[in-house]
């Protein structure tokens, strides 16, 4: 018996669930992190719907949204519009500041598996 491998966007199929991984994402990964997350999001939705809703192309995506990609502040504003998000500040205690701190050095579970266990309710393995 094969293996496949893991993809999130393949469970990115709800707008909840699509908001509870970026929020996430936001919440404990790093700039690379939000990246890569957003064009999980993209990839699930569709890049040509993406690609229309945005007025880029579809390898403009591909390139903004891929590994180690320093994309426009532009481009990633549009890319969260077409996929149905926005930024919203909020203030966050210094207490929450060190927790998230200590999370992101001492978790060894992946972000992508805890966003997925957060969001269907279950307890992230380790």
């Amino acid at each position: 018996m094969g293996t496949s491998k893991f993809d999130i966007a393949d469970y990115l199929d709800s707008k909840e669930m699509i908001a509870e991984y970026l929020n996430t994402v936001l919440e404990e990964g790093d700039n690379t992190d939000v990246i890569n997350a957003i064009g999980h999001i993209a990839e699930a939705i569709g890049m040509t719907k993406i690609s229309e809703e945005t007025g880029l192309s579809r390898p403009s995506l591909n390139k903004a949204l891929s590994d180690r990609a320093k994309p426009q502040f532009e481009t990633m504003m549009k890319v969260l519009k077409a996929i149905g998000g926005q930024i919203q500040v909020t203030v966050v205690p210094t207490r929450k500041l060190h927790a998230i701190s200590n999370v992101r050095k001492q978790s060894a579970v992946s972000l992508k598996t805890f966003a997925v266990d957060r969001a269907m309710g279950t307890q992230p393995t380790e």
